[in-house]
């Protein structure tokens, strides 16, 4: 729809529509007359820069929050030294939220000169409470605050700022909308995040998402592939679909579906070659997808699946509704069913209660799996979640002491499992030039995994083999090869 409409042909003398996305529409044609007003004021369009802090839920927010300001007319830069400057904020952890009260610190005294600046915050950590309270006694000098579930709205809300003084704060607690068809702009041409789904049912108990993020909302599949096909015809040549739980999509929706019949539609769509999604729950994940996930030719060889705990005790506390056993019996399953598939996984170490015989659970798991990657961490009380309240904490530093002996094994088993790979050839898609030697360019297996080798920036949004010659332990050097295994003569 965005692509349809043309601002300047916008009635801003008539009243804003009811109906959504158009009445985004309306306003963004009104926030470009001040834009207009600005240029012609200071002599340069106004510069923008969205900071993404968060999930790759976050980061697809980004994209429209970008798009939006673009069709608005605002010049995008990575400068935080803006006209106007956006936090989409995460709050998993703490030390997310500190790292935003640290950014507010100093934006305050570059605002104290210039005036004209304009600061908003969005995301999950704008759903917290005290988080709001917080904003509205020590740091005023924000403009505009809202969360998740209205972020559709954001022109309407930049449209209010730009007219008035003082601080717009706009959250919802909860919310059935769903308003896609609004500007994106994407960070890459050949690959896209998709949301096909909002929100999470599982309330573990030391997770706050369900909390900023409201309970599971379904898209409705033919949405969802609309927006594919587009995609593919502008050259999107990989996809990752997007919720909080994707294994649970369509349970909520008029005429359920299942995500493995959503796969397998997506799989249909022409030019579209790479098909990966996040995140699943391994409560969730049935045989239904394992199945079609093993005779697919475009479902990327990685399947994310987050242990936390490898403590049957713990996964209990932690509310995750499977268990040591279950859990192995379902690796298994996949690992039988889809040959030479990458798993990676999410650890949490100090989790309330945790003892040492739990901690010797988890890492029995991580060595029975053989992890090809695991995002570990130590646990991050989080207010208003349960495991927040429990008395036995785990002390600081016998969980940083955990931690550091799970992450060795980590790492010794990944690098074992990649170095399986040296000598192979395996398409890559090619993502960019390296940012650290300009005669390389750098991509991805199947299996996620980053590959560097000679190339040029022709060759990025492609998919090509390459002969993986030499293993640095979580990447790996290679170079391109025609259909027959030889290299590709250099240019001289």
């Amino acid at each position: 729809m965005y692509q349809e409409i043309d601002l300047e042909k916008i009635d801003l003398s008539s009243e804003p529509p009811i109906e959504e996305p158009a009445r985004q529409y309306y306003f963004m044609a009104k926030c470009r007359t001040w834009i207009q007003d600005f240029e012609e004021e200071y002599g340069h369009k106004p510069k923008a820069c969205v900071v993404n802090m968060g999930c790759q839920m976050n980061a697809r927010d980004s994209e429209k929050l970008t798009g939006i300001l673009e069709m608005i007319g605002y010049e995008q830069t990575d400068r935080e030294e803006a006209d106007f400057v956006i936090y989409n904020t995460c709050t998993v952890r703490e030390n997310a939220n500190n790292k935003v009260w640290g950014r507010l610190g100093y934006l305050n005294n570059y605002k104290k000169r210039h005036p004209h600046m304009k600061i908003a915050l969005c995301g999950c950590m704008m759903q917290e409470a005290e988080v709001i309270e917080k904003l509205k006694k020590s740091y005023s000098f924000v403009d505009l605050v809202f969360g998740t579930h209205n972020i559709y709205k954001f022109a309407e809300l930049l449209a209010t700022v730009l007219e008035q003084q003082g601080m717009v704060i706009d959250i919802w607690k909860s919310t059935d909308m769903i308003v896609e068809d609004l500007p994106v702009e994407r960070k890459y041409f050949f690959k896209s995040g998709i949301n096909i789904m909002f929100g999470c049912n599982n309330f573990c108990s030391y997770c706050i998402v369900p909390y900023v993020r409201g309970r599971e909302r379904s898209r409705k599949s033919e949405d969802i592939l609309k927006e594919i096909r587009r995609l593919a015809k502008e050259g999107v040549v990989e996809v990752m679909l997007l919720g909080q739980n994707v294994n649970s999509y369509g349970k909520n929706l008029e005429e359920p579906m299942t995500f493995a019949e959503l796969l397998q539609e997506v799989e249909k769509i022409e030019g579209i070659e790479r098909i990966r999604f996040m995140t699943s729950h391994p409560k969730d994940l049935s045989d239904e997808l394992i199945e079609v996930m093993g005779r697919s030719k475009k479902i990327c060889r990685h399947l994310h699946l987050p242990l936390q705990s490898g403590s049957s005790r713990i996964l209990k506390e932690m509310n995750r509704h499977y268990d040591k056993e279950q859990y192995l019996q379902l690796v298994e399953k996949i690992r039988r069913s889809v040959p030479g598939i990458a798993l990676t996984t999410d650890i949490i170490v100090g989790f309330p209660g945790e003892t040492e015989e739990d901690f010797a659970e988890t890492m029995d798991v991580v060595e029975q799996v053989g992890y090809e990657s695991a995002f570990t961490f130590l646990y991050s009380k989080r207010t208003g979640t349960p495991a927040a309240g429990k008395e036995d904490q785990v002390p600081e530093e016998k969980a940083k002491e955990r931690f550091q002996r799970l992450l060795k094994k980590v790492q010794e088993i990944a690098a074992k499992k990649a170095e399986a790979y040296t000598g192979k050839i395996e398409p890559v898609l090619v993502e960019e030039v390296n940012e650290q030697d300009e005669s390389l360019v750098t991509g991805r297996l199947s299996s996620n995994f980053v590959v560097h080798l000679p190339g040029t920036k022709e060759m990025i949004g492609k998919i090509i083999s390459v002969k993986l010659n030499e293993c640095k332990g979580f990447y790996f050097y290679g170079e391109a090869v025609n259909e027959t295994g030889s290299a590709f003569a250099k240019k001289q």
